[in-house]
């Protein structure tokens, strides 16, 4: 019976405090090799799920962390984003953004490089 058995994997546990989320905005995105967002922000909670290849995620004033196939991120909502990137130099990187709204926002706002 063990083929019937449903596995709920642990991957993320996101603390929102008080934050109203009203609807969520549910985005697939894909980078070229070697592509970086620049540095950025947004205006709500962002989670999401990296579903090939491998970013790095750097908040900053933190170490960057690789997040390989698999892996869940979360960015906070108006934490600076120092790097998102895809870290291949080869491969594409794709994963699923899930913008948590409170009414209509914005989902992302770039920053001026440091």
């Amino acid at each position: 019976m063990a083929e019937n058995v449903i596995v709920r994997k642990a991957l993320l546990n996101a603390v929102l405090g008080s934050a109203t989320v009203t609807s969520v905005d549910v985005r697939e995105i894909v980078f070229q090799p070697n592509q970086k967002t620049g540095r950025h922000e947004h205006p709500c909670p962002v989670v999401g799920y990296i579903a090939e290849g491998t970013a790095c995620l750097e908040i900053e004033g933190e170490s960057p962390q690789l997040l390989p196939t698999g892996s869940a991120f979360y960015e906070p909502a108006k934490a600076v984003i120092a790097r998102f990137d895809n870290a291949s130099s080869h491969a594409p990187l794709k994963f699923i953004a899930y913008y948590l709204l409170q009414g209509q926002q914005a989902l992302i706002e770039m920053l001026p490089e440091k």
